[in-house]
């Protein structure tokens, strides 16, 4: 370990791509200070911008393990350039939930089903799409399902679930997408809706 922080970003990318998950870690540990500082100097909301830090790395991952990641420019950049795209999506995903025009004739600003109550029907779907979900949790690996339990059922961050599962950050991240991947499979396998 002592000697693989001496290696170069790059060195280090290689080696995770390799399958070296301390290499990612000691890119972590190297970046994570000037990347959360960034992402909050932009968004001034702490826990906005502990979700866009962990989506950062977790788009890192993903990109790297894919086999996607260029060697053109310095990993630091690069990184700094996921965090930025990301809180651009995010600025945008909130103007696009925020903004309705009154002016179009065809769109009733105040009759929208949102700002109704939820009616019976509603109601029903809603629950079954819990229950569907719970059944699909339930067969997730137990490594898979206790990270993902961890992350919304009790809003742990990664860190947190690391520490509390002896693992590393970059382990806890690598378990919740495959919890991810195969909820969606499993849903689709089986023709299951998990939306309204």
């Amino acid at each position: 370990m002592q000697e693989m922080t001496k290696l170069t970003d790059d060195k280090l990318v290689a080696e995770y791509a390799s399958g070296n998950n301390q290499a990612f870690d000691i890119l972590l540990k190297r970046h994570q200070a000037r990347v959360f500082s960034y992402i909050c100097s932009i968004v001034k909301n702490r826990d906005v911008a502990d979700d866009l830090f962990q989506e950062t790395f977790v788009k890192a991952i993903m990109t790297i393990k894919q086999g996607r990641y260029s060697e053109s420019g310095k990993f630091s950049a690069w990184i700094t350039r996921i965090a930025h795209n990301l809180i651009i999506d995010y600025y945008r995903q909130e103007r696009s939930e925020n903004l309705v025009s009154s002016d179009n004739e065809e769109v009733d600003v105040l009759n929208r089903k949102e700002l109704s109550d939820t009616n019976i029907e509603d109601f029903i779907i809603t629950e079954q799409i819990h229950e569907d979900i719970r059944k699909i949790i339930d067969v997730l690996p137990e490594n898979q399902r206790e990270v993902l339990m961890m992350r919304y059922y009790k809003d742990m961050s990664f860190k947190e679930i690391a520490e509390a599962t002896k693992v590393s950050i970059n382990t806890a991240l690598g378990r919740m997408r495959y919890a991810i991947i195969n909820m969606r499979r499993i849903a689709e396998e089986n023709r299951i809706a998990l939306t309204l």
